[in-house]
């Protein structure tokens, strides 16, 4: 099954590089006015980090980040990501980091590159809530 960004399809061995960094359990403590110590818990629906991160041979072309370049243009674009093990989620580009929700650097410097020439790539995605159609 190939590795999917709405309708890009993307090399299967770009990698999750932030899939076990996630804690889906949200806690909060804070000490009541006896000094007990008060521990709430919940399960976090949405706002999971996928930072997809290309290397070790997992190259995209210019014609292929030009497409993700559009993809991220626009603005609350809520895509699917299908991944190679056939998990989906529903994601948009994580703007709020301070980091480039899409980043492209060239294997090897060239002034003007073909469309088949190849990139590195990193997509910051955060998962949210699929639309309703």
């Amino acid at each position: 099954m190939p590795l999917t960004l709405d309708t890009i399809e993307l090399d299967d061995q770009i990698e999750w590089t932030d899939e076990f960094a996630w804690d889906p359990v949200s806690q909060d403590q804070e000490r009541s006015i006896t000094g007990a110590l008060l521990v709430q818990e919940g399960v976090k629906l949405y706002g999971r980090p996928i930072t997809l991160e290309s290397g070790g041979g997992a190259w995209t072309p210019l014609l292929v980040v030009r497409q993700l370049e559009a993809l991220r243009e626009e603005r609350l674009k809520v895509m699917q990501l299908v991944l190679p093990d056939g998990r989906e989620f529903s994601v948009m580009f994580n703007r709020a980091d301070g980091q480039a929700p899409l980043d492209a650097k060239p294997l090897w410097r060239k002034v003007n590159p073909d469309s088949d020439w190849d990139y590195e790539i990193t997509l910051r995605l955060i998962t949210v809530a699929p639309t309703v159609t």
